[in-house]
């Protein structure tokens, strides 16, 4: 169980930066704070960085950046903002989001730039609530590609990643000020290590039933679809130290896990032209809303299952995705000739399947929305041979967290800084307001890194009483 103990112990080793956790965000603010020239120490609990991370398709979104402007692709930052606030209806802060979209594009430059990585646009498909094709990711649009190569590069600039090194406890003073943590190596011993700054990058709560209970009653018995690992540290720590906390309800899941092979199946199978349904062959949903919010919406189907039926055309867009080699593979994406011979592969209803096929495309011939309100217009039809994944809902991660400000420190209720605690990823509160439906595809990793590098440089800064100001968290 996480803890504060409000006493300041002997330690075995000192560090000026100290990071938990090494997914995307923890790594990413051990690189700002590096490239600002402080020491930098990684605790990892697992024997290899991975976290929720490596469980992600790796999408960065981002505004402004040249990979856009090579595709003709017209985007700001002031846009992505307003896509932000729409999808998550005004709820989030607005200086959070304007803050997280300014940093989007300079952010992903850095680390192509300065850090090697091979950052390519997704152009042949836009995700549900961007206005502009602004996805971004490494060669095999993995989360796995991006978190080793963000550690190789981690490792190449002389970052120390401590794995096996479960961070237990934080130890503070009386003014709330981190003086260090204990951590809990595999072989039951203990080290204590102590800190001029902290930063937590140890992700939300997901994997903890309990506080998922509480904070999120409906996705308690949700598959759920992150790192273990992930159960609540961060906000225990910070209620401890008074804190302030918003937004605990929000999440990210997901409507199109492969099950039972548990592989997530990108959801431009559906935004292309794909449709979800039923084991009564219906369709239930407009799956053009977003996979988060309609991970609720495939649970509460019979024995909690759907299909994702698409065709050759679109397979071959989601074949970019690693994990969609891997269902192939693995055989969870069933082929079929006709609906009549789909139907029996996947045991649904023969006429009710085809009834729900040949609607799908009278709207798509007619340019018509449907009952749920999908918009069929301009949509490609569905051409045989068919495709089709058994998938089930999930919960991926939280989105609320501690509150954080332009800097990432964490603040308490009155907003005001606790002296030397900075939060990013999912520890810190997301832009996705309280509820499923305000989660914009790439939210996640957009906090991660962009917190993530306003954390390491406000780290950094802190570690060397050096002034800090906002517009010096811009990476140049």
């Amino acid at each position: 169980m996480s803890t504060v103990r409000f006493e300041t112990p002997d330690y075995d080793a000192e560090a000026p930066v100290l990071v938990v956790g090494a997914g995307a965000a923890g790594l990413v603010a051990a690189l700002a704070a590096r490239g600002d020239g402080a020491d930098v120490v990684v605790l990892e609990r697992d024997p290899l960085p991975r976290g929720s991370t490596a469980l992600s398709a790796g999408l960065i979104p981002a505004a402004g950046t040249r990979w856009q402007a090579a595709a003709g692709v017209e985007d700001d930052p002031e846009r992505f903002a307003r896509d932000i606030l729409a999808k998550a209806e005004h709820e989030p802060d607005p200086a959070d989001v304007a803050r997280l979209a300014s940093l989007s594009a300079p952010v992903l430059e850095w680390l192509a730039d300065a850090h090697g990585l091979d950052v390519s646009l997704v152009d042949d498909f836009r995700y549900p609530g961007h206005s502009a094709l602004r996805m971004h990711g490494l060669p095999s649009r993995s989360g796995e590609e991006l978190v080793d190569r963000l550690r190789e590069a981690a490792e190449a600039a002389d970052v120390a990643i401590l794995t096996g090194a479960h961070a237990t406890t934080l130890f503070a003073t009386g003014d709330r000020r981190v003086t260090g943590v204990e951590i809990a190596r595999p072989d039951g011993s203990c080290e204590r290590i102590g800190c001029g700054a902290l930063v937590l990058a140890c992700n939300g709560y997901g994997g903890n039933r309990e506080l998922v209970g509480r904070h999120i009653p409906q996705m308690r018995d949700a598959l759920y679809f992150g790192h273990p690992g992930n159960q609540g540290d961060a906000v225990l720590w910070g209620e401890a130290l008074g804190a302030a906390t918003r937004h605990l309800s929000g999440h990210q899941g997901h409507g199109s896990v492969a099950h039972p092979h548990g592989i997530l199946i990108t959801w431009a199978c559906l935004m292309e032209g794909g449709v979800q349904v039923n084991a009564e062959g219906r369709r239930f949903a407009d799956e053009s809303h977003g996979y988060s919010e309609a991970a609720a919406g495939v649970i509460a189907q019979p024995g909690g299952i759907a299909y994702s039926i698409f065709d050759a055309r679109i397979a071959g867009i989601a074949r970019q995705f690693e994990d969609f080699r891997q269902a192939e593979a693995q055989g969870a994406v069933i082929e079929a000739p006709d609906a009549a011979t789909l139907a029996a592969r996947l045991g649904l209803p023969a006429d009710a399947l085809a009834g729900t096929l040949s609607e799908v495309e009278r709207l798509k011939a007619q340019g018509a929305a449907d009952a749920f309100g999908r918009d069929f217009a301009g949509v490609p039809p569905l051409v045989p041979p068919y495709r089709a994944v058994r998938v089930t809902g999930a919960l991926f991660h939280t989105q609320g967290g501690l509150v954080v400000d332009a800097n990432a420190r964490v603040l308490d209720p009155a907003g005001t800084p606790l002296p030397n605690l900075h939060a990013a990823g999912g520890a810190a509160c997301g832009i996705s307001g309280s509820k499923a439906s305000g989660y914009l595809s790439g939210n996640g990793l957009l906090t991660a890194v962009g917190w993530g590098y306003a954390a390491g440089r406000a780290a950094a800064a802190l570690s060397r009483r050096r002034p800090l100001s906002s517009s010096a968290a811009i990476p140049s």
